[in-house]
């Protein structure tokens, strides 16, 4: 049974800006944008031969959508070791795909605006369908350079054993 922790002091919805990303155990450096996490799930719609006028419908299969990290171009070569597992060009015959470890669970965790965590979720099975080492460069630009991974997922679920925190409170020295 899940049982859900309710701050009857919070009335604003938490925002997108305070987040980290974790897997391996760690947290991944740098990550500035992760996409949202959606689920769609198919209709199956049939009818009975004795109802012809009226459709019936029925939840079919689901899929979870990929989901885009981004971060700044750094030394840290978390995101290309983890694409180099799907497809490491140039190790040849019988090396180019580490069939072991290239999936992975990640963790997205939500913190409010005080930096406590507020929401996580477990995402899981996760590969790297699509790498950018690098973006477009452009010498009359003034941007970070941004390399993002594509992860596709097997699914995905909130994690009910992190609990909403009790915000801090100020004191009101004049009170």
């Amino acid at each position: 049974m899940v049982q859900f922790s309710v701050n009857a002091q919070r009335f604003d919805p938490y925002k997108n800006f305070k987040f980290r990303v974790k897997w391996d155990g760690r947290y991944v450096a740098g990550v500035s944008k992760v996409g949202g996490l959606k689920r769609t799930t198919e209709v199956v719609k049939h009818r009975e031969g004795g109802d012809p006028s009226t459709t019936r419908k029925s939840p079919g299969r689901t899929e979870y959508e990929a989901i885009t990290l981004e971060r700044g171009v750094t030394h840290d070569v978390d995101f290309e070791q983890w694409a180099n597992k799907v497809w490491n060009y140039g190790f040849g015959l019988g090396a180019e795909v580490s069939l072991k470890d290239f999936r992975k669970d990640i963790i997205i965790e939500l913190y409010n605006e005080a930096g406590q965590l507020a929401v996580a979720f477990k995402v899981y099975r996760c590969w790297v369908s699509e790498y950018q080492a690098l973006p477009d460069l452009d010498a009359n630009g003034n941007a970070v350079a941004i390399q993002h991974i594509k992860l596709e997922n097997e699914g995905w679920e909130r994690d009910y054993e992190v609990v909403e925190p009790g915000e801090p409170s100020f004191i009101d020295p004049a009170a």
